[in-house]
């Protein structure tokens, strides 16, 4: 008698530690379903501007985008990196043929910069100021990147690039960029205000109009 009792005592006590088993699996796979909590946004991102004139952060090839109610077609994309930051350059092109850069970049605020090549500067960079066209610029940045070009760009599908940025008085820029083994490259630019930007989204990824 006391060894059925034992017996059953056992086989209770096994089926217990079975069944708590099962349960903290179930509990486990249950937690593991479970979606992840997204990541904190941006809680100053002009999400209405982004519904309202397309979102500049989403531009590529094909795609139409207004500035100044001028109208340009995205030729091509130029998406580049350099450690945690990112920004991207995309080539515009107009019925007539002009073309210009406009880029995108978030530190953190959203900033676009209209630019206008000067193929005919003979300035280079480095020195703390440059004087061109009139204005003083100062030193602002300068680091090498990598970059996936897309679309119409002219450049090698990825590869490196070197930058210097200087800036002058009332936000003007100027730029010095040379990709892979290529000499410097200078643009001007002039910051844009959000409301200046209309993007007309065309089509899928790498489609050119």
């Amino acid at each position: 008698m006391d060894g059925s009792v034992a017996w059953l005592v056992t086989t209770v006590g096994c089926l217990v530690g079975v069944a708590g088993v099962v349960v903290a699996a179930v509990a486990l796979a249950r937690a593991r379903q479970r979606p992840k909590p997204a990541g904190p946004g941006d809680p100053f991102r002009d999400t209405d501007a982004d519904a309202l004139r397309g979102d500049p952060r989403k531009l590529k090839p094909g795609d139409i985008v207004e500035i100044r109610q001028v109208s340009y077609a995205v030729r091509g994309s130029v998406h580049l990196v350099e450690g945690a930051w990112s920004w991207a350059e995309h080539l515009l092109d107009t019925v007539d043929g002009a073309k210009r850069w406009l880029s995108v970049e978030e530190d953190p605020d959203l900033e676009l910069v209209l630019w206008d090549a000067e193929p005919a500067a003979t300035i280079t960079p480095g020195a703390p100021t440059i004087d061109f066209a009139g204005r003083r610029y100062s030193w602002e940045e300068s680091g090498q990147a990598r970059y996936s070009a897309t679309g119409s760009t002219g450049l090698d599908p990825s590869g490196t690039v070197r930058y210097h940025d200087y800036r002058a008085q009332g936000g003007a820029r100027l730029a010095f960029e040379a990709y892979g083994e290529a000499g410097w490259e200078v643009a001007r630019g002039e910051r844009l205000h959000r409301s200046e930007v209309m993007v007309y989204p065309q089509g899928g990824p790498g489609k050119v109009s």
